[in-house]
């Protein structure tokens, strides 16, 4: 399956276990919504630094998320490839192999 495949399947079932656990998932995206503006940190920074923490904790639909808000926001393959490195620094080895998947779904994504 591809990447994109994989949205898109992956983004009506958030949608529906969202529906599901209702207040919690207002919740969060309570939280997520605070983190969209600028502020210290560019709302792009942010994005860059989610990516890293999601191909640290090897989270593949996190990656998929966070590289498509990327993409949306103009962000260059050499930001991503330095986003995973940083990455690789902090998850070792399993972190090679999903910044890997990471470069490939940006690759996929933004073509």
């Amino acid at each position: 399956m591809s990447y994109k495949d994989t949205l898109a399947t992956l983004k009506p079932q958030v949608k529906s276990f969202n529906t599901a656990i209702g207040d919690t998932a207002r919740g969060f995206g309570a939280i997520a919504a605070s983190l969209h503006g600028d502020g210290a940190l560019s709302h792009q920074h942010k994005e860059c630094v989610a990516l890293g923490i999601a191909v640290a904790i090897r989270c593949e639909p996190c990656i998929l998320l966070h590289t498509e808000a990327l993409i949306r926001m103009g962000t260059t393959r050499e930001v991503i490839a330095e986003v995973l490195a940083v990455a690789v620094e902090m998850g070792g080895g399993p972190a090679v192999m999903y910044g890997a998947r990471a470069l490939a779904a940006y690759d996929e994504l933004s073509g």
